[in-house]
C-alpha cells in the first residue's frame, strides 16, 4: 500500500532508485493532512505529532533523509524533530511544502521559514526550488529593500535565536535598516535643497515612520540598531526621536511629572531591574554630550529621576546629571526636583535628592574651563560681554526657586540647603530677595535648628541687594539673627542718607561695582550687567527716590507751618523778649538749609548744582517718567 522500506530509501538516496512523484503530485490540490493514502512516519515536535509519509518528505528534507537512512530500524515508523526552529507551527508549513501544497511565505514567516529550510536541510542540494531558495527571494526583493518589514522580521527573529543568529539572517536585516536609513536621509538632505521637490521627509509626528517600529523590539536588538545606524551617520536629531520613542514606550512613566505617579509605576524586583537595564542602555545610546544637544531637557529629566527611582549605576546617573548641567539654563523648576531614592530602606529620608542638583550647578557653573565653542573666546560668567552672565542670572532664579520649594521638607538638613545657597558667586544674583524669601521658609519650617547654622544660612543674604520691601520685612523678621537685623538697618540707613544727600546713583554704581569687581590681567570691567537688568535695577531705584523726596517735602511742609504758627505765639507773648527772637532767628536759619537742600534734590527737573546734576541726568537715561 505504499509504504517505503528503509531499504528503499537507501537505494533512492544513492541514484540506484529514483522517486516516485506520483505520491506528491496527488496533493498539489491543497489538500491537507493526506487521506488517500495510509501513513508511514509519525513526526513529533513539541506537543503535537504529524501522520505524513516518507518519501514527499525525504525528497525534500536533507535532514529527515538522512536520519531515516542512519537508523538502526529498517521500518522506522517515528522521528523526534523537536529542534525544528518556529516550533510545530513552522514545520506544519515546511511540510506542505514537500507535498508540494500551496505556502503563502509572508512578514510574519519568513524568518522562521528561512531558519527551518536551514534547519530541515531544504537546500537546493536535495531538489530545485525548495525553501530555503524561495525565502531568500521573498527577502531579497521584499523585505530587505523595506526599512519597516526589515524591522518586522527582525522582531521576529528574536524567538528564533540561536538559529537566526547562525544563519546571519540577524545581521542581513540589521545592515538593510541601517543602508536603507542612510539612503532615507540622503534622499531628504536633496529634497530640501530642490524647491519645487515634492518629497518629504518623514517625521516622527507621522505614523508611517519607521522609528516608531524600533519601539516593539527588544532590548538587545534595539542596541545594535541604533549602533550600526550611529556608525553611519544617522542624525542626531533623530537618533534622540528614537529614543525618545523606545523610553515612552519601554520604560513605565518615565515622562510624568509628577512623582507619586512614577513611584506607583514599580512594583517588584523583576520589574525594576528590566527597567535599570533599559534605561542603562538607552543613556547609553544618546548623542554627544554638548550644550546644543537635540536631547530635550524634559526627556532628561525623567530619565535621571528614574534613573534614582531604579538605583541606577553611578556611571548612568553621571552622564545624565553632566547633559543635564550643559543645558541648565533650559530646566524648569519641575526638571530638576529628583526625586529621592526609595529603595535605600530609610523610612525617614528626603523628599528630594539635593547631591545630584548640587553636582548638575557645579557642572554648570564650571562650564568656562571648557572648550564648548572653540569660536566663542570669551566664555568667563564674569566677562562683561559674555552671554554667559545672562544665562548665570536665570540659573539664580532657578536655583532660588528650587529652595524654596526643598525649603519646606521637614527631613531635610541644614547643612545640605546651606550648601545649596552658598553654591552659587555673589554676582549670580542681583537682588537676593528669592534667596530671603526661601531661607525665612526654611527657618519657619525648622525652628530647632542651631544658631551657628542659622547664623551661616543668613550669611548667605546679601542684604545690600534686597529691595525695600525685602528689608522692611527683615527688620522685624524675628526667625532672623540680631546680627542680620541690624545690618538690614544699617545698609536701609545709609540708602536713606545718600537719597537725601543726592548721591543715591553714586550709591548705586559703587554698589554694583563691588558686586563686580575686575578681573585681573583684563583691561576691562567686569561689573557691567546686562542692559535690560540694569534698566530694570534702575527704574526701581528711581521709584524709590521719588517716593523718599515726596515724603521729605511732605516734612518740610509741615515743619515750615509749625515754625510760622509757633513764631506768631511767641511774637504775642513777649515780642521784645530776645531769647525768643534768637531762638526763632536760629530756627529759621536751619530751616532754610533744609530748604536750599530741597532744591537741590530735583532728580527729575530743575536746576542744581554741576554734579548732582550730572548724576541725575545719568540716571534720567533709564527712566520712563
Amino acid at each position: 500500500m505504499g509504504v517505503a522500506t528503509v531499504t528503499e530509501l537507501r537505494q533512492s538516496i544513492s541514484g540506484k532508485r529514483t522517486f516516485r512523484p506520483s505520491l506528491a503530485s496527488r496533493h498539489h490540490n491543497d489538500q491537507w493532512p493526506p487521506t488517500d493514502v495510509s501513513s508511514d512516519l509519525k513526526v513529533e515536535v513539541g506537543t503535537s505529532s504529524f501522520a505524513l509519509h516518507k518519501f514527499p518528505l525525504v525528497s525534500r528534507s536533507g535532514k529527515i533523509r538522512k536520519l531515516l537512512s542512519e537508523a538502526k530500524d529498517s521500518k522506522i515508523t517515528k522521528l523526534n524533530l523537536n529542534g525544528t526552529p518556529g516550533g510545530p507551527q513552522c514545520f506544519e508549513l515546511a511540510a506542505k511544502f514537500c507535498y508540494s501544497v500551496n505556502v503563502e511565505i509572508t512578514v510574519s514567516n519568513v524568518a522562521m521559514l528561512r531558519c527551518a529550510s536551514h534547519y530541515l536541510l531544504m537546500t537546493e542540494d536535495f531538489s530545485e526550488k525548495n525553501l530555503e531558495s524561495k525565502t531568500e527571494i521573498f527577502l531579497k526583493e521584499t523585505i530587505l529593500p523595506s526599512i519597516s518589514n526589515s524591522i518586522s522580521v527582525l522582531r521576529s527573529c528574536e524567538s528564533l535565536l540561536p538559529m537566526s543568529e547562525e544563519i546571519g539572517l540577524v545581521n542581513r536585516l540589521i545592515n538593510g535598516i541601517t543602508n536603507n536609513v542612510c539612503k532615507e536621509q540622503l534622499t531628504c538632505g536633496l529634497s530640501k535643497l530642490e524647491q519645487n521637490s515634492l518629497i518629504k521627509p518623514l517625521e516622527a509626528n507621522n505614523p508611517d515612520w519607521w522609528g516608531k517600529s524600533l519601539s516593539t523590539l527588544g532590548l538587545e536588538f534595539f542596541q545594535r540598531v541604533l549602533y550600526s545606524v550611529k556608525s553611519k551617520g544617522l542624525k542626531q536629531e533623530t537618533i534622540s526621536r528614537i529614543l525618545i520613542n523606545y523610553a515612552q514606550n519601554s520604560l513605565q512613566g518615565l515622562m510624568a511629572r509628577d512623582l507619586s505617579s512614577i513611584k506607583g509605576n514599580i512594583s517588584d524586583n523583576e520589574t525594576l531591574k528590566k527597567q535599570r537595564s533599559i534605561l542603562e542602555t538607552i543613556v547609553s545610546l544618546l548623542p554627544t554630550q554638548s550644550r546644543k544637544s537635540p536631547v530635550p531637557m524634559a526627556f532628561l529629566s525623567g530619565l535621571l529621576k528614574t534613573s534614582n527611582l531604579v538605583s541606577a549605576s553611578i556611571i548612568c546617573k553621571g552622564d545624565l546629571e553632566k547633559r543635564i548641567g550643559l543645558q541648565l539654563d533650559q530646566a524648569i523648576l519641575e526638571d530638576i526636583l529628583i526625586p529621592f531614592n526609595t529603595h535605600t530602606g530609610n523610612h525617614n529620608h528626603m523628599l528630594y535628592d539635593t547631591d545630584s542638583v548640587v553636582r548638575i550647578f557645579t557642572i554648570f557653573l564650571n562650564l568656562d574651563e571648557e572648550e564648548e565653542d572653540p569660536n566663542n573666546l570669551c566664555y568667563d560668567f564674569d566677562t562683561p560681554r559674555s552671554s554667559k552672565q545672562s544665562l548665570i542670572l536665570k540659573v539664580s532664579k532657578l536655583m532660588d526657586s528650587y529652595l524654596a520649594e526643598i525649603a519646606l521638607d521637614s527631613n531635610l538638613m541644614p547643612s545640605k540647603f546651606i550648601s545649596l545657597a552658598e553654591l552659587l558667586p555673589d554676582y549670580a544674583r542681583v537682588v537676593t530677595d528669592g534667596l530671603y524669601r526661601s531661607a525665612d521658609i526654611f527657618l519657619k519650617v525648622h525652628p530647632n535648628i542651631k544658631e551657628s547654622e542659622r547664623y551661616r544660612l543668613c550669611k548667605t543674604i546679601d542684604c545690600q541687594k534686597l529691595s525695600q520691601e525685602a528689608c522692611s520685612h527683615a527688620a522685624q523678621n524675628e526667625r532672623l539673627p540680631v546680627q542680620m537685623a541690624v545690618q538690614v538697618l544699617y545698609f536701609e540707613q545709609i540708602r536713606l542718607r545718600n537719597a537725601l544727600n543726592g548721591n543715591h546713583d553714586q550709591f548705586f554704581f559703587n554698589l554694583v561695582n563691588s558686586q563686580y569687581p575686575q578681573r585681573s590681567g583684563s583691561g576691562v570691567g567686569s561689573g557691567t550687567i546686562s542692559p535690560r537688568d540694569n534698566y530694570a535695577l534702575v527704574r526701581r531705584e528711581n521709584r524709590e527716590l521719588k517716593l523718599e523726596v515726596a515724603r521729605m517735602r511732605m516734612r518740610l511742609t509741615d515743619l515750615e507751618k509749625d515754625h510760622v504758627s509757633m513764631k506768631q505765639e511767641l511774637v504775642k507773648v513777649n515780642p521784645a523778649n530776645k531769647l525768643f527772637k534768637s531762638f526763632t532767628k536760629k530756627l529759621g536759619s536751619k530751616l532754610n538749609s533744609m530748604f536750599r537742600m530741597k532744591s537741590e534734590i530735583k532728580p527729575f527737573g530743575g536746576k542744581t548744582g554741576t554734579d548732582a546734576k550730572f548724576l541725575f541726568q545719568r540716571k534720567r537715561r533709564h527712566s520712563i517718567s
